[in-house]
């Protein structure tokens, strides 16, 4: 026995309970003091995890404006293909313009595209046109420092 072998049967199961209360008390707090001392390491993480998921989303929405402007870099040169196509038009300037133009829609600026134009005259062929539309990249975000030059090239025969 423990002890107790004096007290009745009655006090011997309270002293029991007592020690096993006891025994949940120190554990208890033997938890709560491991929590305690874990606290702000879930706002490191949090922190972290908030950083890069954050540009991850940056990364994203860069990616996807690059994709759009290269698609309406190749939609311009395409339209000047087509406007020289079915004008005839060989005057450079005014190929330019067209492809200027079609550059407006894009959330670019067109002034800083560079539209190269040329003509092939063979004789006993028909005429073809090629233009090249090139456009310096500005990132949307400075975190991504790109240097990305995106160019297309168009080509077609000139049916006018």
């Amino acid at each position: 026995m423990t002890g107790l072998s004096g007290c009745g049967a009655a006090s011997q199961a309270a002293a029991s309970r007592l020690i096993g209360t006891l025994g949940f008390a120190r554990r208890l707090d033997a938890a709560l003091q491991k929590i305690a001392d874990e606290r702000g390491s879930s706002l490191v993480e949090f922190s972290l995890v908030a950083f890069m998921l954050l540009m991850v989303i940056f990364g994203v929405v860069e990616i996807s404006r690059m994709v759009l402007v290269y698609t309406d870099v190749a939609n311009a040169a395409r339209e000047g293909t087509r406007y020289v196509s079915v004008h005839g038009s060989e005057s450079t300037s005014d190929i330019q313009n067209v492809v200027k133009n079609a550059l407006k829609v894009a959330p670019i600026d067109p002034a800083r595209a560079t539209v190269t134009p040329s003509i092939t005259n063979t004789p006993g062929q028909p005429s073809t046109i090629t233009i090249t539309v090139a456009y310096q990249y500005d990132p949307f975000t400075t975190y991504f420092p790109l240097n990305v030059t995106l160019s297309s090239k168009s080509e077609g025969v000139i049916v006018y």
